[in-house]
């Protein structure tokens, strides 16, 4: 899941993206398109619930393809994103629309 936080100019969105962790996972990286799906680039926060979070800010009129990496491994989507696209390697992606 993820929350949209829009700013007063209304160009920029600041997105905190949430992953619920069922599996006790013990780390959680956001991959997409706004940061070239690199696995190092977005590392997420354990929060005291057993959960991840991160925020960035996105520019508007926008949309993007994203999904967390648990354990280094698990490619998780997140059920509660704005849509689903079919991605090359037979799944899907989470897409955020700002």
């Amino acid at each position: 899941m993820f929350i949209k936080n829009y700013s007063k100019s209304g160009k920029i969105c600041r997105v905190t993206f949430k992953c619920e962790n069922p599996d006790s996972c013990e780390s959680a990286i956001l991959v997409g398109d706004f940061n070239n799906w690199s696995l190092q680039e977005t590392p997420m926060k354990k929060l005291k619930n057993g959960s991840f979070s991160t925020t960035l800010s996105l520019k508007t009129g926008t949309s993007h393809q994203f999904l967390y990496v648990l354990d280094g491994g698990i490619w998780r989507n997140d059920e509660k994103a704005d849509g689903h696209v079919a991605n090359p390697f037979g799944g899907e992606n989470s897409v955020v629309t700002v």
